[in-house]
Order: structure tokens, then sequence, then C-alpha cells
């Protein structure tokens, strides 16, 4: 991130333009918005800056910048649209101690101006750091629909409110009285009666949550899937976005880390086979005692909780200490790895099942049973097997299966670094360890990736 998002206080302050063309148009629309002095410097003004100017609404300087003229200004822009008298005007406002911004000049500018959504005082800027503004143009398009223009008047109102607001604690219960009123209560009598309507809907709603009894704790199981964030589930979404508390697995990925409420407190317990890992029991005590506390706790799992997550112990601790939870599913890293090789699990005329197995548990390697998994066209996701794969070829191979049998190991599974290596049973662990993957690995027995699998297909039939 080169530019830091910030919103300036322009209330009182001076900001010069200089120009008096369409460049300058298209800033000034803009600033009128705010509350700031403006001052603009144009030997040949448009018509309509002339106009704002007999308005009032704006001060001209029909002449060239000169040195001294952005002096005590917060912000100058240059919009002379030519490229000397920019760099010009440029040095003169750096001297006199302004922030520079040069129209369609990201280089010579010292910030940029985003594309605005105005719900006033809702603002919503977008950038791009001037590397796609036709994609910060079309963000803005989409936000402008989605955005109700009653955001503004309501948010007006909640502002002049929020003295009275400070009546309640603050944390969860101040956060679920304004999202009562900006996503229930307050829309509502905003559309049938208007700005009064929503004022004395505002005061009712804070009787009732002043007397209403605190939210008890509760623990949201949530499955983070493999690691693409576009991955997550709405609910999941919406949960990340309540949480008090996130207590994450370590293969969860920093971008959905990244979806969290920035208030939240984040508790990092991961685990990694055969190596450091937060003792289970204590991750039950801080999922009990965050609840206890009346906290939203998300528990935060790669993949799907359900699958090798050790979800019931923790629902057990929670259980015990009678505080409620939830299961909000998520992709198993399965499902995105048998995607990404353009397979499905089950095939019709191949194999009716599939066996979901891990590499090691507790004691060490995992044990199964080899010898019904040895038959051919049968498939299995073999979950946490990278370091258990000389263990599981040489289980498979004494109980019969084939060498040939074709095995897929997908690393990151839908994350920018996803790799995949293609091998069969007889060369599996040599394979692997040349390809020194990093990062978690699912391993698909009897599968290779489509595009591998119709090579081979077309081989053979030309042999015939």
């Amino acid at each position: 991130m080169q530019h830091f998002p910030i919103f300036v206080a322009l209330a009182g302050r001076r900001v010069v333009v200089s120009g008096g063309g369409d460049a300058a148009l298209a800033k000034l629309r803009l600033l009128m918005k705010t509350e700031a002095h403006l001052t603009v410097f144009s030997p040949a003004p448009a018509p309509e800056i002339e106009a704002w100017a007999d308005e009032g609404r704006l001060a001209l300087r029909r002449r060239a910048m000169e040195p001294g003229d952005a002096l005590c200004a917060a912000l100058f822009y240059g919009a002379d649209e030519d490229d000397a008298e920019d760099a010009r005007t440029a040095a003169i406002a750096r001297a006199d101690g302004a922030l520079v911004n040069i129209v369609d000049n990201l280089e010579g500018s010292q910030f940029i101006t985003p594309a605005i959504v105005d719900r006033d005082p809702v603002t919503v800027a977008i950038g791009t750091e001037g590397a796609a503004p036709v994609l910060a143009r079309a963000i803005k398009r989409d936000l402008e629909e989605r955005l109700p223009v009653t955001l503004g008047p309501l948010a007006r109102i909640g502002k002049a409110f929020r003295k009275m607001a400070d009546a309640l604690p603050m944390g969860r219960k101040r956060r679920d009285f304004w999202a009562d009123y900006y996503f229930d209560h307050g829309p509502r009598a905003y559309e049938a009666q208007g700005a009064d309507g929503a004022q004395a809907a505002l005061e009712g709603l804070l009787e009732r949550h002043l007397h209403a009894e605190d939210r008890p704790g509760h623990v949201h199981f949530v499955g983070a899937g493999p690691g693409d964030p576009e991955l997550l589930t709405l609910k999941a979404r919406r949960a990340l976005d309540e949480a008090d508390v996130v207590i994450y697995d370590r293969l969860v990925t920093p971008e959905i880390l990244e979806l969290c409420r920035r208030e939240a407190m984040m508790i990092d317990v991961g685990k990694e086979a055969f190596g450091p890992s937060t003792p289970q029991a204590d991750i039950d005590r801080l999922i009990v005692e965050h609840g206890r506390q009346g906290a939203q706790v998300v528990r935060l799992k790669s993949g799907d909780p359900t699958v090798f997550g050790r979800l019931d112990e923790e629902i057990e601790a929670l259980y015990a200490a009678g505080i409620a939870w939830s299961i909000v599913p998520g992709i198993t890293a399965a499902s995105a790895s048998v995607a990404a090789i353009g397979q499905s699990l089950t095939r019709r005329g191949r194999n009716a099942s599939v066996r979901f197995l891990t590499g090691h548990d507790m004691k060490g390697f995992a044990d199964h049973d080899w010898k019904a998994l040895a038959r051919s066209s049968e498939v299995a996701a073999i979950y946490m097997g990278k370091r258990a794969a000389r263990f599981i070829q040489g289980r498979l191979l004494m109980h019969g299966a084939a060498p040939d049998t074709p095995v897929t190991i997908i690393a990151n599974a839908s994350r920018p670094d996803q790799r995949i290596l293609a091998t069969s049973l007889a060369t599996l662990a040599t394979d692997l360890d040349e390809a020194a993957l990093d990062g978690p690995a699912l391993t698909l027995f009897g599968l290779a990736p489509r595009a591998a699998e119709a090579a081979a297909h077309h081989l053979i039939q030309e042999a015939l």
C-alpha cells in the first residue's frame, strides 16, 4: 500500500486549485461538497467557475498562481492541463506547505483523490493507486446501487444521538443497538414517517436496549474453507463481521483473517502435525472462558470444521459449560482439490463411494482398512498425508494396490500459490520429496488431473 487512506478535516481550511478548465471543474464539483474555503487561480476560468464565484461558493483570482498563493492551504490541486504549468504551480504549493495533487499525474502527486460514494455523512472512498481507474468507477457504481439514499439522513440522525447512546456500555451492547437502528428499525421508521419517525425510533430503541438482558455468549464453529476468501459462505462472513473473539487455526489464510472485525480479539491456536501446537485442553478452556464472558466467539477452522477438525471435543467442552454453539460449514479441502484437477470425487461406473482419511492421528501414522482401499477403482481423499506418504505407499502396495494407480497431491488448494503434483503409487514418496511442496496438501488416491487422464487415454488408443 503506497497511499494510506485517510479522511482530511477541511471545514474552515483553505484548498487551492490552479486551473479553469474541465479538470478544475471536475475537482471543484467534488470539493464544493466540503466546508473548505476554496480559492481558484485561472486567467481564463470556465463560466461555471465564474458563476460559483458570483454565488460566493469560492474565491476566484483571474491570474496565474504566484509564490505565497498557497500559504496556509491544506491541499492544492494542479489542474491547468499543461505539464509545464502544473509543475510550476505544484512547486509553488509545495514551497508554501500544501499537500499537492496534479490531475492525471500520479508520480508528481503527494496524495490522490479516490472515487467517492457520497451518502453524506457516510462516505465511501475507493482507490486503486492509479492502477485501474475504470475498476474504481465500476466499484463506485456498484456501491451506489447497493447503498440506499436514506443512509445519509439516518447517519445524520444517528450522529446527533451518539451522546445519548453513551448510556449503553461500550462493546457488544452498544454495537447491537446501532446495528438494530441502521439495519432494521431506522430504515423502516424513516420510510414510514421520515426524519421524525427515525428520531422517535432511536429514542424507543435506546429504552429497549437499556433494559434488555445482556446477550448470552455464543460460539460459532466456522469453516474457513481451503483458503480462497471468495469460497467463504455468506453465513461465515456474517459471523466474522459480528465476532468479539476469533480463535483461529494455523491454516486459516491472512486474506480470511482480514475479513474479521477490526476490534475483534484475535487468538492464534495453530496446530502443526508433528510440530509445535496449542494443547487441545487450552483451546477448550479459551472457548469456554470467552463464551462465559458473554462474547460472540468464532472458532475459525480451515476447511470444514466437521472434517478432521476435532470439533466434538470442543463441543463437549461447551456442553459441559452450558454455552450455546452452532456450526457454519465450510468447503472442505477435498472439494477444492478435486475441483482444481477438473475431476469429481465420485463417477458412475468407476466408484460409488469415496473415503476421507487422515494420514496421521494422535498416536502417529494412522492405520486404515488398506486391503479395501487397495481394490481397483477406489478413491480416497487423504488429509495430512504429506509426511505419511511413504507409510501410506507401503501399506497400499503391501495389500495389493496396483503400482500404476494414479495419485495427485494438491498443495494450497484454491490459493494463488496452489501446486499440483500428478504421480503414481509406485513413485509417490520419491516424487513428493523431489517436489518439496510447501503448505497444506491433500492427497487424492485413485485420481489424476483430467488433462493427464485424457492424455493417457489418448496414448492407449494410439497403441491399440
